[in-house]
């Protein structure tokens, strides 16, 4: 589905690749309820699923921008995905992946 890019943006941090949802992802998804997210070690693949997203206006499978494996989850998403709904962008992060 070609249309989820603009859910997802990339940022390169020295060979690692932080991977958020967009300010036009929240808005059209709606307020975020529920992210199933992958772990620390799992192997993602580009165009697979990365993250499931559950919000006011939407169920979506979200397709990982990258393939490798994921290094970090954001900390702040372990017990509340609030963050997923911030007005600043950079604090809705989801994984980084090497």
């Amino acid at each position: 589905m070609q249309e989820q890019a603009k859910y997802l943006w990339t940022k390169d941090l020295s060979g690692v690749t932080r991977v958020g949802l967009t300010k036009a992802g929240q808005d059209e998804l709606g307020n975020v309820t529920f992210a199933k997210l992958p772990s620390v070690g799992d192997q993602v693949e580009k165009g697979a699923t990365l993250i499931s997203l559950e919000a006011e206006k939407a169920v979506s499978d979200i397709e990982s921008p990258v393939t490798g494996s994921v290094t970090a989850v954001n900390p702040k998403l372990e017990d509340d995905v609030e963050a997923l709904n911030s007005e600043n962008e950079a604090d809705a992060w989801l994984v980084e992946i090497k």
